[in-house]
């Protein structure tokens, strides 16, 4: 009865069950998101190189 009184006290497996519950719930808003998570991070980078061209016009190598 005692070692069935420590292992129900024992709380070291509880991390690692939060940690998969956790990583279980960013993939499912991943899928669930994928479309809109691509089109933010594609006008991102669209908007990054857009305004490379303007900044690297001004700079000239001598």
């Amino acid at each position: 009865m005692n070692q069935f009184k420590a292992f129900w006290k024992e709380e070291d497996g509880i991390g690692v069950v939060e940690i998969v519950l956790i990583l279980v719930i960013l993939i499912m808003l991943i899928v669930i998101f994928r479309k809109q998570i691509t089109n933010i991070v594609s006008s991102a980078f669209a908007q990054i190189n857009g305004g490379a061209k303007t900044i690297n016009k001004d700079i000239s190598i001598k």
